[in-house]
């Protein structure tokens, strides 16, 4: 079974392929980028939810969190395209230091 980084490397590779006339700088650069439209996105289906926006487009919980699971997964691109060797060493790294507290609270219950 694929865990979510060989996901993440398998999605790279095709991206990079899309990509391959364009410098590897550029690559990572937009891919940072997309990490903010889709959160951006997400914001936008929340205030359309809440009936914040001016147009007339019905949104859903569902689009959020389409909206959000795309956001991270443009972040581990980012990641992987940034280090592929490394990123999924650095994302264990961070995700255990800042979920530390986490951990620490369940632990005393």
């Amino acid at each position: 079974m694929d865990t979510l980084w060989d996901n993440i490397e398998k999605l790279s590779a095709v991206c990079r392929a899309a990509g391959a006339h364009l410098p590897d700088e550029d690559l990572k650069a937009l891919q940072i980028g997309k990490v903010a439209e889709e959160a951006v996105e997400a914001m936008h289906a929340l205030h359309g939810l809440k009936g914040l926006t001016t147009c007339d487009e019905a949104h859903t919980c569902s689009e959020i969190r389409n909206d959000l699971v795309s956001a991270v997964i443009a972040a581990l691109l980012a990641m992987h395209y940034i280090d592929p060797k490394g990123a999924r060493a650095t994302f264990d790294e961070i995700l255990h230091r800042r979920t530390r507290r986490g951990r620490e609270a369940a632990a005393t219950v």
